[in-house]
């Protein structure tokens, strides 16, 4: 069970990917039992969905399933978060610890939206489905030490965590592990689009690049001592040989520099997404947006 919270009421205000993959987390670490989490939402037969599935609580009323909780977990999509908020505005209990999941939405947002400041931000990405994510997390000013660490545990079901000190880091997380995923995907679909090219069968070339990048990723991870990635880099890279040419092309073609304003590009629409949330919201919040 959590530290300093035994049997808590978690409340999941939105029953997504994300939110499942939470609820699992926490049942297989064995930090909440399924009769003391709740999934609220609209849509009936994804709460039945989930109850099958894990024993969990559901509630179609929002208002409803927040009134006895201990934490809040906002899980829903961002262009939902404004209703979300008026609806619970000043109905979540003072004691609670409220943890969103929602990109761009700044805690100030989810604060006066509410009213209520124990507030958690946090940027999961998508391993996270499977345990194996990262996610960077920072707290409200009105968030105690204990606190935090509820916080840290819950995440922990996602995979790893980070807490950050300064709320400016979650924009910066946004675009490096937030969007992260869908950078790696691209490079895989092009690495297995050239096998095809070569001549590969797509699901030779498909096992190849898959386990080329979860191997390499595992050896990065595994190493003794730490050791820059140009090392590695240079470990199979023979003079006049095969890696050579290629990494000659890749660095010729820009690769290394369009990641990097890639991941820049990313980090200003995160900017833009949090801006643009606090200019449209009259009670200090607003729709959020997806890219």
């Amino acid at each position: 069970m959590l530290d300093h919270c035994a049997r808590c009421k978690i409340v999941f205000i939105g029953p997504g990917i994300m939110a499942e993959a939470m609820i699992a987390g926490l049942i297989r670490q064995k930090l909440a039992s399924p009769g003391d989490m709740i999934a609220a939402g609209p849509r009936l037969e994804r709460l039945e969905e989930l109850q099958k599935t894990y024993g969990i609580l559901v509630d179609i009323d929002n208002a409803n399933a927040v009134r006895l909780a201990d934490i809040v977990v906002l899980s829903v999509k961002p262009q939902r978060l404004k209703r979300v908020l008026t609806d619970l505005r000043g109905l979540v209990p003072p004691h609670a610890l409220v943890l969103s999941i929602v990109a761009g939405a700044p805690i100030n947002k989810i604060e006066t939206g509410l009213a209520h400041q124990r507030v958690v931000r946090s940027m999961p990405n998508t391993p996270a489905q499977i345990g194996e994510g990262i996610t960077v997390w920072t707290a409200s000013q009105a968030v105690t030490k204990e606190e935090q660490e509820i916080a840290r545990q819950v995440l922990s079901a996602l995979g790893d965590e980070v807490y950050v000190e300064e709320e400016s880091y979650l924009d910066m997380a946004t675009a490096v592990s937030g969007t992260g995923p869908a950078y790696v995907f691209l490079f895989m679909e092009a690495m297995i689009d050239a096998g095809v090219h070569l001549g590969f069968p797509r699901r030779i070339a498909e096992q190849l690049v898959a386990k080329t990048v979860r191997g390499s990723v595992d050896f990065y991870l595994k190493k003794e001592g730490p050791t820059h990635l140009a090392h590695l880099r240079n470990q199979v890279t023979s003079p006049g040989g095969t890696s050579a040419a290629a990494l000659y092309y890749l660095e010729k073609a820009g690769f290394r520099t369009a990641i990097s304003r890639a991941i820049w590009a990313a980090y200003e629409r995160s900017q833009e997404l949090g801006k643009e949330s606090k200019a449209r919201s009259p009670v200090g919040g607003g729709d959020g947006l997806e890219d």
